[in-house]
């Protein structure tokens, strides 16, 4: 111990995959993506901006636009909840770097993958194509980036917000009538 300060012990498991992830990807210019997509994605208002203009420029697929904003929500809603019964804290370790500030002290699991995971399924729908999807591993690549997330927080995230789009996409789809 010098001059007395305990010292931190050697990063290991998730912490040293935060590390690494830091000090590969950690340059200004990523840094600063990743809070541009932070800002973006806090409390899924990014994506019901997406949705709400979708549903503006394209009327005749208003309903799938709609949706957009409404499953990024109930994603990031269901991440809270998670979250507030979980109670897991954000990576404190002296070698991580926290490079954005955040809402809560909770980390598990990522409400910012959840929400983005779920909105990138719905806009593939909205859009009929699978780029959206492109964005979920950049957005829970930047919470590790900016040291927020462990990767089981943005892995967690993305599944819970897999499985609300799936819900919210079959509660949307018209039921087909049944033949008698």
């Amino acid at each position: 111990m010098p001059d007395g300060l305990p010292v931190a012990p050697p990063a290991s498991g998730e912490v040293a995959a935060l590390v690494a992830i830091q000090s590969t990807l950690g340059t200004p210019p990523v840094i600063e993506v990743a809070r541009a997509m932070s800002h973006f994605g806090e409390h899924a208002q990014g994506w019901v901006a997406v949705s709400a203009l979708g549903a503006l420029v394209m009327p005749k697929r208003r309903r799938d636009w709609v949706l957009v904003g409404v499953g990024a929500v109930a994603a990031h809603a269901a991440a809270i909840a998670i979250k507030l019964v979980v109670r897991r804290t954000r990576p404190h370790h002296p070698a991580i770097t926290v490079n954005v500030g955040t809402p809560s002290a909770l980390s598990f699991p990522s409400a910012h993958a959840t929400s983005t995971t779920a909105a990138a399924m719905l806009l593939s729908r909205a859009t009929r194509s699978p780029l959206p999807l492109a964005v979920v591993p950049a957005m829970a690549l930047s919470r590790l980036v900016l040291g927020v997330h462990y990767p089981t927080d943005v892995l967690a995230g993305a599944a819970v917000g897999a499985v609300v789009a799936r819900t919210a996409a079959c509660f949307a789809s018209p039921q087909k009538e049944k033949r008698k």
